[in-house]
């Protein structure tokens, strides 16, 4: 379904029983809610799984100025609200743990749990000469590719490169770049110890992008967290590990 927005319509999908508790993910930089897939595959016998595409990315249709950290956050509000969730358990991927965490800080009684899978939760301003940026700016398909093998470390995993390549794929450079600057400016580190959420820490000591040393410091800081770490695994346990980070979740809800 299509949620209009705030100069936006936000692709959604949802799955499992109606009136079920409702876990809710969010994919990171311009991954789309495809990397929820197939945890959430697992997840809906149970559940009622919620993904959509953020501004930027998938099949969510958003001018590029309008990708900010704040259309970001209540987004997700617009979501829970068009799928009529009053509570949910809101699972970010990578960046998307930013507007996460953001989001359970503001609406403390939407949100009753936690789950950030390598997340990007803070990156300090990026500056105009940003090697990353200038890469989307001059080299947008080679520095794709590039992302993708440090996103998937992992062996015997060119199938999941090629559908990280699909996902990414689905994105506008200008999106790519918009969102790569969106939330730089946003300092939530001071506040972590605020969260009053049972939080779940998942993170790949094999990442790349997203060093363990940031996952630790996460799960440190937030007072009620847990955290899980995946040995071997990189950047999208949830594209490579879909089965493990589904179990990490059941066993964190008991």
């Amino acid at each position: 379904m299509f949620i209009d927005t705030n100069e936006a319509k936000l692709c959604a999908t949802s799955y499992g029983p109606k009136h079920g508790s409702a876990i809710v993910g969010i994919g990171g930089w311009i991954g789309s809610s495809e990397l929820w897939a197939e945890p959430f595959a697992i997840l809906s016998d149970r559940w009622r799984t919620i993904a959509y595409d953020h501004r930027g990315c998938g099949a969510t249709v958003a001018s590029v100025s309008s990708i900010t950290h704040e259309n970001l956050v209540n987004d997700l509000i617009a979501v829970l609200d068009a799928c009529e969730v009053e509570q949910c358990v809101l699972a970010a991927e990578s960046s998307g743990a930013l507007t996460a965490i953001d989001a359970a800080l503001r609406y403390p009684q939407r949100i009753s749990h936690l789950v950030i899978v390598d997340g990007m939760y803070h990156r300090g301003p990026v500056q105009e000469n940003d090697p990353f940026t200038q890469g989307l700016r001059m080299a947008y398909e080679t520095t794709l590719t590039r992302f993708i093998e440090r996103c998937v470390p992992e062996a015997d995993s060119a199938h999941i490169k090629k559908w990280g390549r699909h996902i990414l794929n689905r994105a506008s450079q200008e999106s790519a770049i918009a969102l790569r600057w969106t939330g730089s400016e946003v300092d939530l580190r001071g506040k972590l110890s605020e969260i009053t959420q049972p939080t779940l820490v998942i993170h790949g000591d094999k990442d790349m992008i997203v060093p363990l040393a940031q996952g630790q410091a996460l799960a440190a800081a937030i007072p009620k967290s847990t955290l899980l770490v995946l040995n071997g695994a990189g950047h999208v346990p949830t594209l490579t590990r879909p089965d493990v980070v589904a179990k990490a979740i059941i066993e964190f809800m008991r």
